[in-house]
């Protein structure tokens, strides 16, 4: 309801979130702006800021930064650490807070016990196994795949367990007055009036095609703008059935094979039978007098109240019937002519009447008929033992760290190499190039995860693919692509700055004109601008900003920042061109009338007084701790970051 007025908050909020993976339990409020820090005089090499005890270490940072990118690579493939530049600061401040809550928490004996943090360890669903308890093999794959250890997810769970014991019943305890809700709650409806006029960029895209001096000083300004993500080769080893297709059964197997099943081979009969069991002797009785008079069992069975469905029993061996009914009743049934009707006859489950309405054989089959058959069930199974056997001596090899060329050179493998791949799978150097699919949905995440200098991994292809073994070659970072390759685009871009400046000049006149009390309309038209339309009359209440759910288009946001009488330029999304806003008139608002917004207001101020309370016992926190930062290291990894390093 107050997402205009939670921004006061805002920025001081939510950085911790970008640390603690574990999001669906974790409740932040991590401080991304207290200023009560001194510089970093002092702190060891590699360590960016300290909190009483704690340090926030290099390696630290790195960890969570490669973690947020490969999160980030699940909604935009072709992401770089330049992509998590913006949050940058906050990821920092983030860390400093989760050191403030762990040193504050060891300075007052708060630290939750390992017991507390063993409990929220195994509620994560990956540390689970097939019977849904806790595995340990499943735990240490989890750590694995998030490239965590142990200690890491204690680290992070202990902190999410102080925000719980520690911040949440700080903000817990706000209750903000219905006298503060009020005016706030007719500041949503306030009604706001006034003018739009759209400066567009197309009307000033005329002129010279841009000169290679004036490309080239565009480029060498703007070069992060054409940066190519993180290039990788990757190196893959394909294991296939092909690889064990000499696998052949001697003859002594298949004689064993047919021995160990002969039953299988001997041949069988089935009888298909039909069946009626009863409590009752005498009622059995009369089912079987009817039914050896003559018609079908169904009509024998039918006046006790069985349907066609209940009396047919199908196809039966005699280990299946004797399963149903006991030994003596199969015995019988099974030495009984096509057409009998076989009792009344005990049974394990009352007293049975059983017709045999017809007998199937199946021929049996001698070692030299079976030969083929078994040869190929043999063939498959050991093709499958041997590919595991394989798979297995690779993974060995891969532990006493021997290459993937070593690898591939020992088992014979053929190896393929790509070229230089962006995280999405496409190739800048060659476009036409295409990542086989079972590759791109099995390897390219954990190729783009994997360190350069990891060792190689073996990852399972799904269905009849095998398997194969990823290794990662040459490294390209993020890097500016040359100018020779992409000066189309950059003149295009120029031209773009050029009508954008030219029309940012336009827009600022016609505000200027405004602002001495020109008419919107009258000013767009002395400036002569081409295409541009008449000016648009806008008028809306301030809670209507929330249907743009923080999507606000900015003419109406700039419209809702102006004093009554008051004008302002504001660019348009997209580069379209300049927007010229006027507020004519504010009506004030009046929520006397509205108890339900009131109420809410208050419920939304409620929550952000708590979430400024969080604020400032972390503040607190650290004016009682001590927070020391190392700009210089901190700025030094930033600008690794901007690199791609």
């Amino acid at each position: 309801m107050l997402s205009s007025f939670r921004r006061l908050s805002k920025s001081k909020l939510g950085a911790a979130i970008g640390i603690i993976f574990l999001v669906t339990i974790l409740a932040s409020f991590a401080v991304a702006d207290v200023t009560q820090f001194r510089q970093g005089g002092g702190l060891s090499q590699g360590v960016l800021a300290k909190v009483g005890s704690e340090q926030v270490t290099d390696a630290e940072l790195s960890a969570v930064l490669q973690r947020q990118l490969t999160a980030l690579r699940q909604q935009k493939p072709d992401a770089t650490y330049a992509d998590l530049t913006p949050q940058f600061e906050s990821i920092v401040n983030g860390l400093i807070q989760a050191k403030t809550l762990k040193a504050y928490a060891a300075e007052h004996n708060l630290l939750p016990a390992k017991k507390l943090v063993d409990a929220e360890i195994v509620k994560i669903p990956a540390t689970r196994g097939l019977d849904g308890k806790f595995s340990e093999a499943a735990y240490q794959q989890f750590l694995q795949q998030n490239r965590l250890t142990d200690a890491q997810l204690r680290d992070e769970v202990t902190v999410l367990l102080l925000q719980r014991m520690l911040l949440a019943p700080v903000a817990a305890i706000s209750r903000m007055p219905v006298g503060v809700a009020r005016p706030y709650a007719s500041m949503l409806l306030e009604e706001r009036q006034g003018e739009v006029a759209l400066v567009p960029t197309a009307a000033f895209r005329t002129g010279a095609a841009p000169t290679d001096a004036e490309v080239q000083q565009y480029y060498a300004q703007n070069r992060n703008r054409y940066i190519v993500p993180e290039q990788r080769v990757l190196r893959i080893a394909r294991i296939t059935a092909d690889a064990v297709a000499n696998v052949v059964p001697t003859d002594a197997e298949i004689a064993a094979y047919y021995n160990a099943n002969r039953a299988t081979y001997a041949g069988g009969e089935t009888r298909v039978l039909s069946r009626a069991s009863v409590s009752d002797q005498n009622q059995a009785g009369q089912i079987a007098a009817r039914a050896k008079a003559g018609g079908t069992f169904a009509a024998a069975a039918q006046p006790a109240g069985f349907s066609p469905t209940d009396i047919n029993l199908g196809p039966q061996s005699r280990e299946q019937l004797t399963g149903l009914t006991g030994a003596e009743v199969a015995a019988q049934v099974f030495t009984a002519p096509a057409g009998a009707v076989v009792g009344p006859v005990r049974s394990s489950t009352g007293w049975d009447v059983i017709k045999v309405e017809r007998i199937e054989r199946t021929p049996g089959k001698t070692l030299d008929q079976a030969r083929a058959e078994i040869a190929a069930k043999l063939v498959a199974d050991k093709r499958k033992n041997a590919l595991t056997d394989l798979v297995t001596r690779v993974e060995d090899q891969i532990s006493d760290g021997r290459t993937l060329a070593e690898v591939a050179q020992a088992n014979k493998l053929p190896v393929t190499q790509t070229p230089p791949l962006i995280a999405n799978g496409q190739s800048v150097q060659q476009p036409g190039f295409q990542l086989p699919a079972e590759y791109r949905e099995r390897l390219l995440k954990d190729a783009f995860s994997m360190g350069a200098g990891d060792d190689p991994i073996v990852e399972a292809l799904g269905g009849d693919g095998g398997y194969a073994v990823l290794a990662i070659g040459d490294v390209t970072p993020a890097t500016p692509a040359p100018l020779a390759q992409i000066r189309d685009r950059v003149a295009a871009d120029f031209v773009d700055k050029r009508a954008a400046t030219a029309a940012q000049a336009a827009a600022t006149a016609i505000q200027a004109k405004v602002a001495r009390g020109v008419p919107v309309a009258q000013a767009l038209q002395e400036q002569k601008v081409a295409g541009a339309s008449a000016p648009t009359p806008v008028k809306a209440r301030r809670i209507q900003l929330q249907q743009f759910q923080g999507q606000v288009p900015p003419p109406l946001q700039m419209l809702f920042s102006l004093a009554a009488g008051k004008s302002r330029l504001v660019a348009a999304p997209g580069g379209q061109g300049f927007y010229v806003v006027k507020l004519d008139r504010i009506t004030p608002g009046d929520a006397l009338t509205q108890p339900t917004l009131v109420a809410q207001t208050q419920t939304d101020l409620n929550g952000s007084a708590g979430e400024e309370l969080a604020v400032q016992f972390l503040g607190a926190a650290q004016k009682e701790l001590g927070v020391t930062r190392n700009e210089t290291a901190i700025a030094s990894a930033r600008q690794r970051m901007l690199a791609g390093s």
